[in-house]
């Protein structure tokens, strides 16, 4: 055994703060808060109950996987999260049993990747050597489709090409009435489909009497329930489905079941109501069904292969704590979005800022995301920046500088941050600006053409002449880090304009325009000249110009490896790399001398500027264990406490896709990752 392996067969097993389980977007999004999936109920990444249950009935005895039921436990011996898979391993009544949640997240198949369904799998094996008779069950609650238990569902069962499908939603449909943050869809309709063939059994049915009659016999009640319009409070109406395995022994036995959600539409984007990308051709609930039914093989193959393709490259680039860390990112920051369809079938993707404020399509929260985007896909990149670009091109927007969002989610309407369109208090200027010329330069590397920047030409001029103006030396203003309020002279604010006027330039060279190339360029580089001796503190730089014994994570600075602009000498990182090593807490680095505070995602740029592993571990090794070790139990937070490791608030955000940053830095915005 090699040492790399013999160190991987000596870690401790990865202990998530929170489990995907079924992920798809803002509203699908199902997570277990615990050690053990039979110990307290699924959750939607809210907190609010989401109740998915299973058990399994080995030789008359019943033992529950998942949920928390008075049913006895099967023993839950592992739990592996990876990009498009959690797996569980359990073991009972002389059987190894794995439960798989597997949710086809494949960023280069568009089609594949807007559809909400997951795929459940049992496998069972006998571990004794004897035969045993095995039965599976599953159930899904009617909280999965009600924003809160006081609303009351409907259900239908129905036959789909032989495979029975049942069917539930809200009796109200209230189709993209609501927006804001704390909220769980209530329109649409949730669907479980099992392949046909024998043994396979649904029922639409009360939890307590499904779950107690396959308890006792292993079977479904053999009637439905027609009573399911009542509110959820006294009962729990599910989904229900049971299938016998027979006699089993060594060769293992797998079943499946689909878990779907149409939303029918998903965005009010400007008081249109957009269609689900999946939708755009005019596709239905069954077509959806039946696409998943039929690629189950597949889809399995094919996430299987991408997850040990991807696992291999995050071990490479940053070891196996980063890389079990980034797994657990994947899919959290793909389902904290909802890919939809304008009229013409243009992909439009648009993000919500989880337990942050709501917004949707917020620009400062698809800059830390974008390393993810553009190592996968550019294309949803430009799908993010789409809607951002169309908005500040109306005359509706009348600043010289970017926005910050499009509404509150689901209602992409218009900024309703800050001052909105009214004002210019509480804005972003010199933040946004800056994030949308470095994204936009980034999204021109990475397809190997400028033809999207071309289309919005005035635009990025206009904010590139904003920051030319206004970069260097910011105005007191807030940043991405709103939470630390608003500062003056912010050092590492100015880092960001100086990068996003070199990012200006280089659009400016790739379109022709080698005059204003060449003027943006040598402005970029007489401010980063000028920067060092404004921001220097001795042995690091300083959070703010005018304030001496400060510092800050210069995070920004990222951006002049990965554009290749060259513009800031390689002693200005080393320095601060040198620096942030003292300034080290136990689960992580500061973000900057004020609190002891720190962002996940900025941690993982600032060590990304680090060039040697050992520096990059040092400083990414504590932010890995904070995962590990958080006592809060929550879809992954991007902002915690170094000193302690809990959450000092947001989660289940997609701005903890930032950690790929590392891995987007070896493959280089031009590497062929996206071609698998």
């Amino acid at each position: 055994m090699t040492l790399s392996l013999l160190l991987l067969a000596a870690m401790a097993p990865f202990r998530p703060p929170a489990v995907p389980l079924v992920t798809h977007d803002p509203y699908l999004s199902v997570w277990s808060a615990a050690d053990q999936l039979t110990t307290g109920p699924t959750r939607h990444w809210t907190g609010t109950p989401q109740q998915l249950h299973s058990m399994v009935r080995i030789d008359g005895a019943a033992y529950r996987i998942m949920g928390a039921d008075r049913t006895e436990p099967a023993r839950q011996v592992g739990v592996e999260v990876l990009p498009t898979r959690t797996i569980y391993e359990f073991t009972a009544g002389g059987v190894d049993l794995t439960l798989t949640f597997l949710t086809p997240s494949l960023p280069q198949d568009l089609e594949v990747l807007s559809r909400p369904a997951t795929y459940i799998i049992w496998q069972a094996r006998s571990a004794d050597g004897k035969p045993h008779s095995i039965g599976v069950y599953f159930d899904a609650s009617a909280n999965l489709v009600v924003d809160n238990p006081t609303q009351a569902a409907t259900w239908s069962r129905f036959q789909l090409d032989g495979a029975p499908v049942l069917r539930m939603g809200s009796q109200e449909q209230p189709v993209l009435a609501k927006k804001g943050d704390n909220l769980r869809i209530d329109w649409g309709y949730l669907y479980l489909a099992a392949p046909p063939g024998p043994g396979v059994s649904l029922a639409l049915a009360d939890h307590a009497a499904a779950w107690g009659a396959f308890a006792a016999t292993g079977r479904l009640p053999e009637s439905d329930d027609l009573e399911v319009h009542t509110p959820q409070r006294s009962r729990l109406p599910v989904l229900a489905a049971a299938f016998d395995l027979g006699a089993v022994g060594a060769e293992p036995i797998s079943r499946h079941l689909v878990l779907a959600y149409d939303d029918l539409f998903s965005i009010e984007y400007f008081h249109r109501r957009l269609r689900p990308y999946w939708r755009r051709r005019g596709a239905t609930a069954a077509d959806l069904l039946r696409a998943a039914l039929r690629e189950y093989e597949l889809l399995a193959a094919r996430c299987r292969r991408f997850d040990e393709e991807l696992m291999a490259d995050l071990r490479k680039a940053g070891g196996e704590e980063y890389a079990r860390l980034s797994a657990l990112a994947y899919r959290q920051t793909m389902a904290a979005h909802k890919l939809t369809a304008d009229l013409d079938g243009t992909p439009l993707f648009f993000s919500k800022e989880n337990f942050s404020n709501g917004c949707i399509a917020t620009v400062d929260v698809t800059y830390p995301s974008s390393p993810f985007f553009l190592l996968f896909n550019p294309a949803l990149l430009k799908a993010q920046l789409k809607p951002v670009m169309d908005y500040a091109s109306l005359e509706r927007w009348p600043f010289p500088f970017a926005p910050h969002d499009l509404g509150a989610y689901p209602h992409a309407n218009g900024q309703v941050y800050g001052g909105g369109e009214k004002t210019e208090e509480r804005q972003m200027p010199v933040e946004e600006s800056g994030n949308m010329l470095l994204m936009t330069a980034a999204l021109a590397r990475a397809e190997g053409n400028a033809g999207f920047a071309t289309r919005y030409w005035p635009l990025l001029s206009k904010w590139a002449a904003y920051l030319k103006d206004k970069g260097l030396d910011p105005e007191n203003q807030l940043s991405t880090d709103d939470f630390a309020g608003r500062l003056a002279h912010n050092a590492n604010l100015s880092i960001k304009a100086i990068l996003a006027l070199g990012a200006f330039a280089q659009l400016c060279e790739t379109t022709g325009q080698s005059q204003e190339a060449a003027l943006y360029r040598k402005t970029a580089g007489d401010f980063a000249r000028r920067w060092a001796p404004m921001a220097d503190d001795g042995d690091h730089y300083r959070l703010a110009f005018d304030k001496p014994g400060t510092w800050s994570q210069k995070y920004n600075l990222v951006w002049d490896r990965l554009l290749g602009l060259n513009l800031f000498p390689p002693e200005v990182a080393r320095k601060e790399i040198a620096f942030y090593k003292t300034r080290q807490q136990s689960y992580g680095l500061p973000l900057d001398n004020r609190e002891l505070y720190t962002k996940l995602d900025w941690v993982l740029w600032t060590a990304t500027l680090s060039e040697s592993a050992e520096d990059f571990q040092a400083l990414a090794r504590p932010a890995c264990r904070f995962a590990h070790e958080t006592p809060d139990r929550v879809p992954l937070t991007d902002w915690f406490w170094t000193h302690n490791a809990k959450q000092r608030g947001f989660q289940a955000r997609s701005v903890v896709g930032g950690v790929y940053i590392k891995l987007l830095a070896e493959k280089g915005l031009a590497h062929d990752l996206r071609r698998r």
